[in-house]
């Protein structure tokens, strides 16, 4: 009888972000994305600059945790939540560890996206959730093989979860995701009249 096993699995960490940590304040850590928003002229800039929708600090602020404490208790939690992750990746760290490189805010307005990408230079990459309004873009998670299949006929769209080629996840506000960097992922198109607002990180291998 045939045997048939999966190999090479990728995984995806999804949890509550209070699961470690102290609590947030979801309605203030808003507060806080807004107001650095509002003052982050370089931010703005670089967004127009780019034509990026809506406002993003990757390209301007290092150090959201210094400027308002709720992103240093974001950062002690995500700590922990990278750290479950790696146990489960199985990493041999070599008595080194594994620490946030970036942590940056995104704020994505109605007919926003961001395209396809991955993040070369990290580990673990991820992000948590602040403002998810009904009919905001879900995150879309690509096959990292689907370069390698040019003439491999598509799936059936009854196909099984881990045989998709590309898997959509509508996180709740306080949830926290967490993928190895190489994946390639993207935002697509925010059809919710409210914005959409979370904060990226990445960790290296430090």
């Amino acid at each position: 009888m045939a045997q048939i096993e999966s190999l090479f699995v990728t995984r995806l960490y999804r949890a509550e972000l209070a699961e470690f940590g102290k609590p947030v304040d979801q309605d203030e850590l808003q507060s806080s994305c807004y107001s650095i928003a509002e003052d982050d002229e370089a931010g703005q800039n670089w967004c127009e600059e780019n034509n990026y929708p809506g406002y993003t600090s990757y390209a301007s602020l290092t150090d959201l945790p210094w400027r308002f404490p709720i992103f240093a208790d974001i950062v002690k939690a995500l700590d922990a939540h990278v750290n479950d992750f790696a146990q489960d990746l199985e990493f041999d760290l070599d008595g080194r560890s594994l620490k946030l490189e970036d942590l940056w805010i995104n704020i994505l307005p109605e007919g926003g996206m961001h395209s396809s990408h991955l993040h070369p230079h990290s580990v673990i990459s991820g992000t948590t959730y602040v403002a998810m309004p009904e009919g905001a873009s879900a995150l879309k998670l690509e096959d990292p093989r689907s370069g390698r299949m040019m003439a491999a006929p598509v799936r059936k769209k009854q196909a099984r979860r881990d045989l998709q080629p590309f898997i959509y996840l509508s996180p709740k506000v306080g949830d926290v995701l967490l993928w190895e960097s190489w994946l390639r992922h993207e935002v697509p198109i925010n059809f919710a009249e409210e914005e959409r607002i979370s904060v990226s990180f990445n960790y290296r291998w430090d």
